[in-house]
């Protein structure tokens, strides 16, 4: 009867609580630009739909607005400006605890009677770079927070995605379009970063959890094939990272404690007469804490942190300038319990220990050169340093050293990229951009019957490469536009180089549909440390430094239907080929590098592979309408290449289907609607992937694990299943806001298998699984 009494009262607290709850308001500020040249438009008009009486203002000469005394919640703006299409932003989050700052980009529109009208634009996912028709989307920050088992990772959120499915999900490795891992490529603001991501292995574009803060990104650009000119070196996708800018007129702070780490993050201005800003986050591993203060976590310990920042510096006609950057520490370390009795599998009986240093620091500088021309210039000085040792407990427990790898890669890169637009309907961009690599690679191993370490990688030198671009936009109409560009990329080392020519064009035949077709000729570096890899037969003499690039041709055909507002459905289809895959020069087998996590091996190779991927994709998404979002994608597909052998084969990625449902409904509590419930979940089913059979009478006689070569990924591992499930409590106060999230990884604890393998103690094969359930807490006070 007491506990009724209580809930009775408690219920009654919160309802009168919401009743007479006081309205928090939030300010809306920020710049609307022009979308090619980044100019101000001055005297846009901004305009707030849902507001009652509708608010509004026109922005200054700067391009500048200011709307004050926004009630928290969800809003929609309307921006127009003379000679520019209207665009719709709809269900802008506003909260109490900081400033919205928007940065806002307008498309001039082809004005080719006195009046005309054009439809607003309410494209949610229509990408920031205008020349990409085919197979690219945006992002935003909010999905990388609000996505079930995202956890602010935007390569995780991109599993949503069709065509992109994770390779291990222990990790944040994706497979796109069943390419392997490595053909992905990262930029950050306009330039190529290195990996960024904790517990990287070299060449890997992934990794255990991702450095980059959600505090600093702001909306950018995912693409999955046929890219537009500027993209070079990359084979199976881009991620183009925009960082947003620190607010310049107040000072802000978020901090956010979880199962993952702490993170403390800070912006604002550098002075009150100066419209420069800081803006930076600071993470340390949970688990790296509480070892700090002697609390045993048990099993591996696996340490991280991680600092990001960007600040803005205008510097008044002679343009803007940002220093930008972020670092990762990352180590593993698994040692070995010394009582032999205890070990039940072989590996049981090693020391491992692991780390990885990632960094990169950068400037940009951008200018108007004139009211047709605008100039950014970026230089990166980028690091990233890896380490591995392997020891076996020998006799009395002795630590014996089998394996050892170092690898350090410094890069600094300039490139510098020109915008000149003719008039609304053409618009030419080109860019140069140069590289300087240095390299410090070493790999050692104890082969089967030798008593001291082979040296099989040994390396310190450095090498340059060089990429050139140009790219036309034309705009025929507004309903009709072509893009074409050509790619140049060579890489010094070994003097290979390549011209890839690209286009695409996008026809909007009625309202709400349109077609577009995309092609793109792509190329690829290797691995360093492939080239480097030494033949002991040779006298250490690298065997791969004439390695050329892994190519591949994109035809992409897609069909967008934007059943209202809120509602689209999209069809792609797409062909790729891909020649100059390496395989094994020396032997008949089924070795090729379009299997490989990390693209690293000591073997031979010659560019003489082939493979082909191909398949369907068909998206069902609905944007936040009435509180409810949900993204469903599917994917029909095959990956098949060619090997030294002649076989064609299926790739280890070639899970040939997925499907995935992501969706979210809010429950918006109280009259002010400043708090809010949110529940979100994922579903991710998709063909397992390929794997090859144990030759067990081999793996007895070698005491590892070996594979039947004849017989590669002919053999299916059962299909994946997922589910997460993410839930999230969000309260408002006065100059704050505070949200509490759990999110369910594997919520359902499903054992999904990521292969097999031999173990020598048994003389069995066994199973190897990925992630189980794991719940992520974590709490965050923006205020």
């Amino acid at each position: 009867m007491h506990v009724r009494t209580l809930i009775l009262a408690l219920m009654t607290g919160v309802f009168l609580q919401n009743a007479h709850a006081q309205i928090y308001t939030q300010t809306i500020r920020g710049t609307v630009v022009d979308q090619s040249l980044q100019t101000a438009l001055p005297g846009a008009t901004v305009l707030m739909l849902n507001a009652n009486p509708i608010k509004g203002i026109t922005t200054d000469a700067d391009g500048s607005f200011r709307l004050t005394q926004i009630p928290v919640g969800r809003h929609s703006l309307k921006i127009t400006s003379l000679g520019y299409k209207e665009l719709i932003l709809s269900n802008i989050v506003v909260d109490a605890g900081k400033e919205l700052v928007l940065n806002v980009a307008l498309e001039e529109a082809i004005v080719t009677v006195n009046e005309v009208t054009v439809r607003p634009q309410i494209e949610k996912d229509k990408p920031l770079n205008e020349m990409a028709a085919v197979s690219a989307r945006t992002f935003s920050v909010e999905e990388t927070q609000k996505f079930a088992a995202a956890v602010n990772d935007p390569a995780r959120m991109a599993t949503a995605y069709a065509g992109v499915v994770s390779a291990d999900d222990g990790s944040n490795l994706i497979v796109i379009r069943g390419n392997a891992p490595t053909g992905l490529l990262w930029r950050m603001e306009g330039v190529e970063i290195p990996n960024p991501n904790h517990f990287a292995n070299l060449g890997s574009a992934g990794g255990g959890i991702s450095i980059l803060s959600a505090q600093l990104l702001a909306n950018s650009d995912f693409m999955t094939g046929a890219f537009p000119a500027e993209y070079g070196n990359a084979l199976s996708g881009v991620f183009d990272l925009r960082l947003r800018k620190g607010n310049n007129a107040k000072r802000e702070h978020t901090i956010q404690a979880g199962v993952l780490g702490l993170d403390v993050a800070s912006e604002g201005p550098f002075s009150k007469n100066y419209k420069g800003s800081y803006l930076f986050n600071y993470r340390y591993s949970t688990l790296g804490l509480l070892s700090k203060i002697g609390v045993n976590i048990g099993g591996a310990a696996n340490v991280f942190q991680d600092l990001s920042f960007n600040l803005y510096l205008p510097a008044g006609k002679a343009g803007n300038f940002t220093v930008f950057g972020f670092g990762g520490l990352s180590n593993s370390d698994m040692d070995a319990v010394k009582d032999s009795t205890k070990w039940e599998n072989d590996y049981e009986r090693y020391n491992d220990h692991f780390f990885a240093k990632t960094g990169a620091v950068g400037a940009t500088h951008s200018i108007s050169l004139s009211k047709k021309a605008f100039l950014k210039t970026v230089t990166l000085f980028s690091g990233y340093q890896t380490g591995y040792e392997n020891e076996s407990l020998e006799t009395g427990y002795v630590p014996l050293l089998q394996m050892r790898e170092a690898y350090r890669i410094r890069k600094q890169i300039a490139s510098s990229t020109l915008t000149y637009k003719f008039n609304a309907q053409h618009t030419l961009r080109a860019g140069v951009t140069g590289s300087v690599l240095g390299f410090n690679l070493e790999r050692k191993e104890r082969l089967e019957g030798q008593n001291a370490l082979t040296t099989q990688i040994q390396t310190d030198d450095e090498t340059a490469t060089v990429q050139a671009y140009g790219q036309w936009n034309y705009r025929m109409t507004e309903k009709l536009t072509f893009n074409a560009g050509l790619h140049y990329l060579r890489l010094m080392l070994n003097k290979t180089d390549a011209l890839e020519p690209r286009g695409s064009v996008r026809w909007a035949f009625v309202p709400g549909h349109s077609v577009s077709l995309g092609y793109g000729l792509h190329s690829q570096i290797q691995n360093l440390a492939t080239y480097f890899a030494a033949q002991p037969t040779e006298n250490g003499a690298p065997t791969n430094r004439n390695l050329g690039f892994t190519r591949s041709h994109h035809l992409v055909l897609a069909y967008d239907w934007l059943l209202n507002d809120h509602l689209r459905v999209k069809a792609e289809s797409y062909y790729q080929s891909l020649f100059n895959i390496p395989i094994s020069a020396d032997t008949k087998d089924a070795f090729a590098m379009v299997n490989s996590i990390d693209g690293l091996t000591t073997d031979r190779l010659v560019n003489k592979g082939v493979g082909k991927n191909y398949g369907l994709e068909l998206t069902l998404e609905q944007f936040l309408h009435n509180n409810v979002y949900f993204l469903l994608s599917s994917s029909l597909y095959d990956s098949r290449y060619r090997g030294s052998d002649g076989v064609w084969r299926d790739t280890r990625f070639n899970g040939k289907y997925a499907f995935s449902f992501q969706g979210g409904k809010e429950w918006v509590l109280g009259e002010s609607g400043r708090n809010v419930l949110g529940l979100n979940l994922k579903l991710t089913y998709y063909g397992g992937y390929r794997t090859t059979p144990i030759d067990i009478a081999e793996s007895i006689r070698k005491q590892e694990t070996v594979y039947v070569d004849s017989q590669s990924y002919t053999q299916k591992l059962p299909n994946y299943f997922r589910t997460d499930v993410r839930l999230s409590w969000k309260r408002n106060r006065p100059h704050s806001t505070r949200t509490l999230s759990l999110d369910l990884q594997n919520a359902t604890n499903r054992q999904n298998i990521f292969g097999q393998y031999f173990e020598p103690r048994t003389g069995l094969i066994k199973t190897s699984y990925m992630t189980p359930l794991i719940p992520v807490l974590s709490y965050r006070v923006a205020f």
